[in-house]
């Protein structure tokens, strides 16, 4: 042969192999491809537990292994492909076997080795067995023996194989028929899922074929087979969700490829089981929902999110995410109240009258605004207003800040969008008539921790920087902003911080007392005992917690204290003792401690303390009644007259008295002109007194 002819011959060859490698590397691309289309997205938590299995593109759930437990694969290839790793991906005898049964009229038959059987499941053809379909497979068998180790084909085929009820692949299968990891099973029940591939909707470990089935197997292998194992409970609601994926997916944040959260599933469980256990106690009060969540620090990742005691329960609205709910919130809202007053020049040793107020509002009737328990201190601190959550001198602080730069705060400064016009609620935010969900409150909550830094909020973990963060309810913060300086957050966080000056209304013992004492805590009731709140932060963690019903229905005297409290210190402790605790102190750089008129109490340095002590005293003589009340006429009426110093009472220019308070008792209806004078001062209002 000459030289040219033999040079042709060795091009067309390498041509031909060429060509062959290119075919075969398309065919495994394409088997990669539709691999991958095969897999479930799994949504992961931020220790990689498992929170849902989403269903793959046949409608069924799987879980693929990086690689096989030895034990099992040891199993595995004893039952399907003894010779795996010494063939080229045929088995020659096989295919010797199966061309005599065709041809002899029993149709295509025989063994296939496990690459053969991934390239079924693969291409869909588990159920077509033709001839033509049986050599098309070959080529793709070629393909991937080509191109792929064997320890990635058997990895590959266990991952793929249907082991009944939607299940694919043993990684799943082990975790939903023994509700533990396939490298968890023992002998008997990896042969159990070895027994369900020949018959995967008769035989599988939940139908009662499969023991006798997976004994017989047992001897053939052989191994020791104990029939006394433990099944997985029958499916239900949640055999491919935890609890926890209830309220990842009321975020509705869609996850399509694989993705890991910042969320804790253990830790969201033992949380709900503390709601549980709260609203079985609390259930007389008329208590039937909650809510807890959970924000880490500094990083801002939402670390645990629950809204429901019991998520696979319709009854008393356990079917609603209450974490992202909207309810008043009571006092809660008071720390950001008191952040702008100190803005605004306020301090916690500024001096409020705490008294009777009169305000006109849009309805026509007057706001008389009162504390919770209906007493009023005469001249209080505004340090002691916000410890004991005293609401007339929050009023007077939302007065003094003035409801547009407030309403600027919320809307600009933090991007919140309110239920409402702000205008609807207007003083009444002090009075907790503003409506907030707990995810978003605890969110926002989270810039007294940060020193005045309102960061994104971040729930995914694997994603870009952009893609891992999330918008609450009622925020829309897509980027890090300050929204207040650090020397006033730290002034809000120092008074929340105090639980002494707070015990006139909390009690010494109290659920709002933690074992360290690195923290800032504020309760809050709505009107008529709707909801129960209490929130609290350290510098490691942020959490709300909010109690009540889904019907809005009025608690039974249920306060903040008494019922979200509980949960709440409970929620703390578990915390306290978790890896998310550093222990990190609050920082107080910014403020400076005085002595003012023997009371130690706190302030800026460069405070002018007689300044800022005294911008909320009034100039008023008259403390009730109001200018323009209307007042009921009755037998023996009696109309209290109160001046903020001892003062002469004139009615109709004639003296009834004098003193700082006394009685006026009018004999009939009409319009009377009240007059308090002093020394120096002189002061006159209107009153009207009538039938109806």
């Amino acid at each position: 042969m000459s030289t040219k002819k033999y040079k042709k011959i060795l091009w067309a060859f390498a041509v031909l192999v060429t060509a062959l490698l290119v075919l075969f590397f398309a065919l495994e691309q394409t088997l990669l491809v539709k691999y991958q289309a095969l897999e479930s997205v799994l949504i992961k938590d931020r220790h990689g537990g498992i929170i849902s299995v989403l269903p793959n593109a046949k409608g069924e759930y799987s879980n693929y292994l990086s690689e096989l437990p030895k034990r099992f694969k040891q199993l595995l290839l004893k039952k399907e492909d003894g010779f795996f790793y010494f063939h080229p991906g045929v088995n020659p005898v096989s295919i010797g076997r199966a061309s005599v049964k065709y041809l002899s009229g029993e149709g295509p038959g025989g063994s296939s080795t496990v690459t053969q059987q991934l390239v079924k499941n693969l291409l869909g053809n588990e159920s077509d067995r033709t001839l033509g379909n049986k050599i098309l497979e070959l080529f793709y068998t070629f393909s991937l023996e080509i191109f792929m180790s064997k320890e990635r084909i058997l990895t590959m085929y266990a991952n793929t194989v249907y082991l009944g009820n939607n299940i694919q692949g043993f990684g799943q299968a082990s975790l939903d028929y023994f509700a533990k990891p396939l490298d968890g099973l023992n002998d008997s029940e990896s042969v159990s899922l070895l027994a369900t591939l020949s018959n995967p909707s008769a035989q599988n470990p939940w139908k009662p074929a499969n023991k006798k089935t997976a004994a017989t197997l047992a001897t053939r292998l052989p191994v020791d087979f104990d029939p006394h194992f433990t099944i997985n409970d029958t499916p239900d609601d949640y055999l491919h969700r935890s609890a926890t994926s209830f309220e990842f997916d009321s975020l509705k944040q869609a996850c399509e490829r694989p993705c890991t959260t910042t969320l804790d599933k253990n830790l969201t469980e033992r949380l709900r089981k503390i709601l549980q256990r709260n609203i079985t106690a609390d259930w007389e009060s008329g208590a039937r929902n909650g809510a807890i969540v959970v924000i880490k620090l500094p990083e801002n990742e939402l670390l645990s999110i629950v809204g429901s005691p019991n998520p696979m329960g319709e009854a008393n609205g356990h079917g609603i995410n209450m974490a992202i709910e909207p309810r008043p919130i009571g006092s809660t809202a008071k720390p950001f109240v008191y952040l702008e007053a100190f803005e605004r020049g306020l301090r916690p040793y500024t001096l409020v009258e705490d008294r009777e107020y009169k305000y006109p509002i849009a309805t026509g009737f007057p706001l008389y605004p009162k504390n919770y328990d209906g007493l009023y201190r005469g001249t209080v601190t505004l340090h002691q207003a916000l410890s004991n959550s005293y609401n007339v001198p929050t009023v007077k602080a939302l007065e003094y800040v003035g409801l547009p730069y407030f309403y600027n705060f919320l809307e600009q400064k933090l991007s919140f969008i309110p239920r409402q016009s702000l205008d609807h609620y207007q003083l009444g935010i002090a009075l907790g008539g503003l409506e907030m969900d707990p995810l978003t409150l605890a969110y926002y909550l989270s810039i007294f921790p940060e020193q005045g830094l309102l960061k994104p909020l971040r729930l995914f973990a694997n994603r870009s920087n952009q893609s891992q963060t999330i918008l609450t309810p009622m925020s829309r913060v897509l980027e890090e902003r300050r929204v207040a300086d650090s020397k006033y957050t730290e002034l809000v966080t120092k008074v929340l911080n105090d639980r002494k000056t707070g015990v006139e209304q909390f009690g010494l013992t109290s659920s709002l007392n933690l074992t360290q004492d690195n923290y800032a805590v504020k309760t809050g009731t709505s009107r008529d005992y709707h909801d129960s709140w209490t929130i609290g932060y350290t510098p490691d963690y942020v959490v709300a917690v909010w109690l009540g019903n889904a019907e809005n229905e009025p608690l039974q005297h249920l306060t903040g204290q008494s019922g979200a409290g509980q949960i709440w210190n409970e929620t703390m402790e578990l915390l306290i003792n978790s890896e998310y605790n550093h222990r990190t102190p609050l920082t107080f750089d910014s403020i400076k401690s005085f002595l003012i008129n023997g009371s130690l109490d706190f302030g800026l340095p460069d405070d002018v303390i007689s300044e800022h002590q005294n911008l909320m005293q009034e100039n008023t003589l008259i403390l009730s009644p109001h200018q323009g009340d209307t007042i009921l006429f009755e037998p023996a009426i009696s109309i209290p007259l109160r001046s903020s110093g001892e003062a002469t009472w004139l009615v109709g220019g004639k003296i009834i008295g004098i003193g700082q308070a006394i009685d006026f008792r009018p004999t009939q209806t009409g319009v009377y002109q009240i007059k308090a004078q002093t020394r120096d001062r002189t002061e006159t209002i209107s009153i009207q007194v009538r039938n109806h």
